[in-house]
Formats: C-alpha cells, structure tokens, sequence
C-alpha cells in the first residue's frame, strides 16, 4: 500500500495531502443531535403510519397496498442510512446513542447491528484493493479471473449478476434469510448480536401477525422488504460499479484514491437524495466516515477536490446495468459483451 500521508499517483499532484483534506473534513464530522433526532422522526414515524395504512388498506385493491410498499421501500432506505451512521459512530456524539438507536433501527430493516458494523468495517478498509474482496461488496471479478474459471463458476457469476437477481432477489434473501445466520468469522460480540436481533426481530413480527394475521404480514411485510432491498443495492452497487471506477492490487492501494476515484458521486434528484440520506456522495462518506449523512453535501460543496468528482447522474447510472467484469489491462469495468473480443470461445 501507498504511503497515506502522500498524494495518491492517481489524483492530480496540485490536490491536497491526506493531511490538507482531513483539516477540510474536520468541521464536518460533528454530530447534531437536533439534526439527527428530526432525521429519526422524519423516518421512522412515517414508515411505521404507512405501515399501519398498508394494513388497512388490504381490505381493497393489493395494487394500492404495493404502491404503498414502493414508498415504504424508500423509507427503509433512509431509516437504514441512519443505521449505517450509527455503526460508523457518526450519527450522534454518544456512542450509547449511536449503539441504541442501531440496534433499534437494525430491528426495522432486518440488519444485525454489530455483526453489520464489523462486516462494514473491512469494506471501508479495502474497498477498492482487488486482493481484499469479498466483504461487505458485492462480487466482481477481473476479465482474467472469468476467463480462468470453470464453466460452472462463469454460471454462477452470470446468474448473481443478472439485474433480476442482483436488485430483486438476492436483496429479500440478504435482508430476511442470510443476515439472521453470523459470519463464521465474526467474533463472539457480533455473533451474539446476530442472535439478539433475530429476537427483537421475532418478536416484532409475531405482534405484527397477531394484530394483521400472517398472510396480511407477508403481503406487506415481503414487497416493503423487496422495495427497499432493491432501492439499497441498487444504491451500493452505483457507488462502486462504474466504468472508470479504482480497483487496484493491494501493494499499490491507496486508500485517498479508493475513496475519491472508487466512490461515486451519484447526483440524484432532490426528492431521491432526500430519501436516500445523501449518501449519493460517498466519495466524501468513503474518505471520511466520520461525517454524519447530513453533513455530507455541504462537505462536499466546501473545496474544490471534493467537486471535482464526475458525477452521476440518475439516468447515466442505468448503464453501469451492463458493467460486470474488471478490465486491469484498461482498467476499467466492462460487460460481458467485451470478451467477445478477447476470446471467442471462451465467453
């Protein structure tokens, strides 16, 4: 790895040290406990009144009940982005607060609390590094890599990265099945935590089916799960699937380089942004997890090396759709289209 006190080779040397852009992002990290406790009342109270009007309104038409699920879906999202802050210890100044508040908003999008924080962490710290993957990201593998697997793994990888399985299924079976069984890995602490969410989760659930039965609870419960389930991974998959996006081996890794040239800037429409907890600038979330998600855009609009990020846009991310392999002749990620022209009969 790099020398972190230095400018990575990748950025433009006029930019600012690591040492410069800390002193930036400094002001930036403090929490708000006014900000952050109307952000939870602005989240939490309407998902849970949409819920009760979704339960209510499954005495007529199920179209209006999933319409509701789609905007519900939203909801999720962004009680989830106040999680994410809490396991980064950004979202209040108290750790206690940060720790309550995720495992309270841990039980409303189905995520494990310190088991997340942990699995998050190492994402953070190689996010970009092509001999750390494989935590916390979502699988990519370099045109050598495919080209070198057996025709089984090749099926494997093409089925976990068709936009049907990536954005629609494979969310519902993350956020409802994988995430209630703990990493292997995972210390005592986080698998205890595993356990205990599953509890609260339980037990949310069995009040849920006692007060609308179970069928009501999985026509409301599995399509908000789905919304929100795609609405997040197609978010984390913008943030780090890209053409021009930084992958490099791990002895040239630069860890100010990953966050700003392996991290998108994904500028979304206001309403989108909103919802989203403007996570969409995650290159400055990257380089500093520290800052609270409402702290983000005006960080960003503070210097020059943060706006200098391409951006984006809502509808140039729909063609990230076809990037699925990593080129590190071009550097760069492209379809599967691009092997064609490599070896015929091997794509």
């Amino acid at each position: 790895m790099t020398n972190s006190t230095t400018t990575p080779p990748s950025l433009d040397s006029n930019l600012p040290t690591v040492a410069e852009w800390k002193a930036l992002v400094a002001k930036f990290q403090k929490p708000s406990i006014s900000r952050a406790t109307w952000q939870i009342i602005n989240s939490i109270i309407p998902y849970c009144a949409i819920w009760a009007l979704m339960a209510w309104s499954m005495s007529g038409p199920y179209w209006i009940t999933l319409l509701l699920a789609l905007l519900n879906g939203l909801f999720v999202v962004r009680t989830f982005i106040i999680f994410h802050d809490c396991g980064h210890g950004s979202f209040f100044k108290s750790k206690k607060l940060n720790d309550i508040t995720g495992f309270v908003t841990g039980v409303l999008t189905f995520t494990p609390y310190f088991h997340w924080r942990w699995e998050h962490s190492l994402h953070h710290a190689s996010c970009g590094d092509l001999e750390r993957r494989g935590v916390g990201d979502i699988w990519t593998m370099t045109v050598k890599e495919y080209l070198a697997a057996s025709p089984g793994r090749k099926f494997v990888y093409r089925v976990s990265r068709n936009p049907v399985v990536l954005f629609l299924i494979a969310p519902v079976l993350l956020f409802m099945i994988y995430q209630r069984f703990p990493n292997k890995k995972a210390s005592k602490r986080e698998k205890h935590s595993v356990y205990w969410m599953n509890a609260a989760i339980f037990a949310l659930a069995a009040f849920l089916i006692w007060a609308v039965g179970f069928k009501h609870w999985l026509m409301i419960q599995v399509p908000i799960t789905m919304a929100a389930g795609a609405f997040g991974v197609w978010m984390f998959y913008v943030q780090h699937q890209y053409e021009d996006v930084y992958w490099e081996h791990h002895e040239e890794w630069d860890y100010t380089a990953a966050a700003l040239n392996g991290s998108s800037f994904y500028k979304l429409p206001r309403v989108l942004q909103w919802f989203t907890g403007n996570i969409g600038f995650h290159h400055i979330h990257h380089l500093s997890p520290r800052i609270p998600n409402y702290n983000l855009e005006a960080c960003h609009n503070s210097h020059e090396i943060f706006k200098s990020v391409k951006p984006i846009t809502f509808f140039s991310s729909l063609r990230t759709m076809g990037l699925r392999l990593w080129d590190e002749e071009n550097r760069r990620l492209v379809g599967f289209s691009y092997l064609r022209q490599l070896q015929p009969q091997q794509a």
